[in-house]
């Protein structure tokens, strides 16, 4: 078997294989971080998946791993494995640019909490993927360089705003990426690029205060993207769990996600809706989705046609979350302008005119949003969406805008309301369209019922796995 061969092979052998293979000494971490290193630099220029790069600690980090397994010690439940992690997140001694050229040249001297959390099982970083600046685009792109590129078709976007993450697992440039989702982030581009993302319940993964939300942390969440859901089963257990620096945790103790994937199933009601009561969808989409859903029927649920009592939530998540990032970087605007994107710039002359009594109104919309999902989980126990409105389009394109269009809502109509309400909520591939490009079906579930998303994801996998579909740029 050639050399390229057998990185494939193992750029594409599912995470929890890989941990099994290197505490049994099956596989040498310096030659599973070799060969991923090796696939960054030959497809990398391709995709402008990562942003930065870590190989000389990473490559240290590996030697440490492997001489750890001749030792009797405890090994983590990530050990050896590389892991990416989303340039929105600090990472101690390696560049962290927040996608903006405010930050070109930053770097951290600590890590985030969720970094420290996987470093501490073992996982190694290999570097840093690419963001649209400061997160505040649902494509990736930014003034650092080329546009984030999806690997089914590398005209097309990868989604955002953590485009690099799901690019990079699946064009198999690591097993393993951490994002973070304030609106869609993980789900849209896990959606256009084939892969399995889930956004937790918020709150039970701690968000440390950062530059993109200030220390509004009721929105975002840190999550995995990864290939199986197994394999984000396993890092949700290495990522949940209360920590002091966040007031908004979840203080009990999370369960383990792992061992829950192979709990006892029940029947189940699930909603189904292609719309939410506001989205256009593309006909090819719909299709695709609504196909997809007679599995859930096949594997004995019930399923029937229902919304939550919602609404669009669109302008009011746009004032929630630009007040919180102003209150971080309003003085980008006075200061360093020319360094920001076009999109921020607005995002920040957005939030400067916004009023007290609007950010109050917006609250208040949220609140009662969060009543209406808690009523309607009282009925049904999953609501399934499609991910996105759209398949991944062509770099540079602009569809209609909703809001105020500081985000362009029109082919991501489906994820922020479920930020805005906190419930856990996961992409599966279910499908491509004529033209070869991934579709995504949502599953979301009751608040702390993050156990419910992950098991009917991996019955859903079981059903029609999609870990066997590669994109052309792998």
């Amino acid at each position: 078997m050639s050399s390229n061969s057998e990185d494939r092979r193992l750029a594409f052998t599912p995470a929890w294989e890989l941990v099994e293979m290197i505490k049994s000494k099956r596989l040498s971490p310096v030659e599973l971080m070799a060969a991923i290193l090796r696939r960054i630099e030959h497809l990398n220029p391709r995709l402008n998946a990562y942003l930065t790069l870590a190989e000389e600690q990473a490559m240290e980090a590996a030697r440490q791993a492997e001489a750890a397994l001749t030792k009797q010690n405890d090994l983590g439940l990530l050990h050896g494995l590389p892991i990416s992690i989303k340039d929105l997140c600090n990472t101690k001694g390696i560049r962290t640019t927040f996608g903006s050229l405010v930050y070109k040249d930053f770097v951290p001297d600590e890590d985030d909490i969720v970094v420290k959390r996987l470093k501490a099982a073992g996982a190694i970083i290999v570097g840093k993927t690419n963001t649209p600046e400061f997160g505040f685009a649902a494509v990736t792109e930014n003034k650092l360089g080329d546009h984030c590129r999806n690997p089914w078709n590398s005209e097309r976007t990868s989604g955002g705003s953590s485009g690099g993450a799901a690019s990079s697992v699946a064009a198999g440039i690591g097993p393993l990426a951490l994002g973070n989702d304030g609106g869609g982030s993980i789900r849209i581009p896990a959606s256009f690029c084939g892969v399995y993302g889930i956004k937790p319940t918020a709150g039970r993964v701690p968000f440390d205060p950062d530059p993109v939300y200030g220390l509004l942390n009721e929105l975002p969440c840190h999550g995995p993207i990864t290939r199986t859901v197994r394999d984000a089963a396993l890092m949700m257990n290495v990522l949940s769990g209360p920590d002091s620096a966040d007031y908004t945790c979840i203080r009990t103790v999370p369960p383990n996600f792992l061992e829950a994937l192979n709990g006892s199933r029940r029947q189940l009601r699930i909603a189904w809706s292609s719309d939410l009561g506001y989205a256009v969808v593309d006909p090819e989409v719909k299709s695709i989705a609504e196909t997809a859903l007679h599995i859930f029927e096949q594997l004995g649920h019930d399923v029937e046609e229902a919304k939550p009592a919602t609404g669009s939530p669109f302008c009011v998540w746009e004032v929630i979350v630009t007040s919180g990032y102003h209150v971080t970087n309003g003085s980008l605007l006075d200061e360093q302008a020319d360094k920001l994107t076009d999109y921020n710039r607005s995002v920040l002359e957005f939030a400067r005119k916004l009023s007290g009594a609007e950010v109050a109104r917006a609250w208040g919309e949220v609140l009662k949003w969060r009543g209406a999902m808690l009523d309607f989980f009282e009925k049904y126990d999953l609501l399934i969406t499609p991910t996105t409105a759209v398949p991944a389009f062509p770099i540079g394109k602009k569809n209609r805008e909703f809001g105020h269009g500081l985000v362009d809502w029109a082919f991501v109509p489906f994820t922020a309301i479920f930020n805005c309400t906190g419930n856990p909520a996961a992409t599966v591939p279910c499908g491509f369209s004529s033209d070869g490009l991934p579709v995504g079906l949502q599953i979301v579930a009751k608040l702390e019922s993050d156990i419910e998303v992950l098991r009917i994801s991996a019955a859903f996998e079981n059903f029609r796995p999609w870990v066997d579909k590669y994109p052309s740029v792998s």
